[in-house]
C-alpha cells in the first residue's frame, strides 16, 4: 500500500490484508540498506492473526520515494506521519538494527501513539567501523560483502527459514544491491551507516519511552554484540529481553524463534 507521507510516496507492505481501524497496528521498520522484505514471516502471521501490519520501506528506499532520512530523529518523523496518513492513534513499533533507534526515537517523541515497541539486534551507541563508512561511498559492493559476513551466523538456514537450502548470506547481498539501486540520486547505504554511527541521544531517548519494551537479541550477533544494548536495557522503564540462536539477520535465519517471541511480548504486555 502506497500512502502520502510527508509529501513523497510510501510504500507499507500489508501482508496481503486490508486495513481493519478496528484491529492493533504493527510498524516494521527495517535496518541499513534493507527493506520491508526482511520481516516476510512475522508480517504475514500478524496480518492473518488479528493485527494490521505495515512493513514500511524507508523514504528513499525500494519502493518509497522522497530523500532518505540523514538522522535517526528524522526517520522518526517519518515513522509517525505514517501512523498520521494511515489514520493509527496508537502502534506497536517493531525494528531491526538502525530501524530499532528509529522506533525508540518515536516512542520517545511521541510516547502516547507507542503501544509496545520491540527492538531487534539493536545497540547504543551503534557505531559503524571507519572501513565500511569509507567502502559505503568508494566500493560498495565490498561494504556488502562485509556487512553480510557479520550478519550471518548460518549460511543456509533450518528448513522452517525460507525452505530447504535457501541460500540466505546471497540472498542478503541481493537485496541490498537491489535496495541501493533504487535510489541513483544519494548514497542511502552511506546515510543509513552515518544516522546510526552519529546517533547520540538513545539513552535520553529510552529514558522518554513510556511503553513495555521487549529487546530481541541474538546470541551469535557480531554487528550488535548483545552486550552493546545493555545501556539500554539498564535503563528501560518497563524492559524485557529475549533471545534468538543466530546473528543479527535473526528475522530471516530464525524467523520461527523471533515470530514466537514477538508474540509473547505483544499478548503478554
Amino acid at each position: 500500500m502506497i500512502y502520502n507521507v510527508q509529501g513523497a510516496p510510501l510504500y507499507a507492505y500489508t501482508g496481503g490484508k486490508e486495513f481493519d481501524p478496528s484491529k492493533p497496528t504493527a510498524v516494521f521498520i527495517h535496518g541499513v540498506l534493507n527493506d520491508h522484505s526482511v520481516w516476510i514471516l512475522q508480517t504475514r502471521y500478524f496480518a492473518n492473526h488479528g493485527w494490521n501490519v505495515l512493513a514500511i520501506d524507508l523514504p528513499g528506499h525500494g519502493r518509497s520515494g522522497g530523500k532518505a532520512p540523514t538522522t535517526v530523529q528524522e526517520a522518526a518523523q517519518s515513522v509517525i506521519a505514517l501512523l498520521d496518513a494511515a489514520g493509527v492513534d496508537k502502534a506497536i513499533l517493531m525494528g531491526h538494527s538502525l530501524g530499532s533507534l528509529i522506533a525508540m526515537q518515536a516512542a520517545a517523541e511521541h510516547p502516547t501513539r507507542v503501544a509496545q515497541l520491540v527492538m531487534v539486534g539493536t545497540a547504543y551507541p551503534m557505531r559503524v567501523s571507519p572501513a565500511l563508512l569509507e567502502n559505503s561511498i568508494s566500493n560498495p559492493n565490498k561494504a556488502i560483502d562485509m556487512v553480510n559476513v557479520f550478519s550471518h551466523s548460518t549460511l543456509a538456514p533450518p528448513p522452517s527459514a525460507l525452505g530447504p537450502g535457501t541460500w540466505l548470506l546471497g540472498g542478503s547481498k541481493a537485496l541490498m544491491r537491489r535496495v541501493l539501486a533504487s535510489n541513483p540520486h544519494e548514497n542511502i547505504f552511506n546515510i543509513g551507516f552515518k544516522a546510526c554511527d552519529q546517533y547520540d541521544q538513545g539513552e535520553i531517548a529510552i529514558d522518554k519511552v513510556m511503553c513495555p519494551t521487549l529487546f530481541l537479541l541474538a546470541k551469535k550477533d557480531q554487528m550488535t554484540p548483545p552486550k552493546a544494548a545493555q545501556s539500554l536495557i539498564q535503563k528501560a522503564r518497563d524492559g524485557h529481553v529475549a533471545w534468538v540462536n543466530a546473528g543479527h539477520q535473526m528475522m530471516v535465519e530464525a524467523p520461527e524463534e523471533c515470530l514466537a517471541a514477538m508474540l509473547a511480548f505483544c499478548k503478554k504486555s
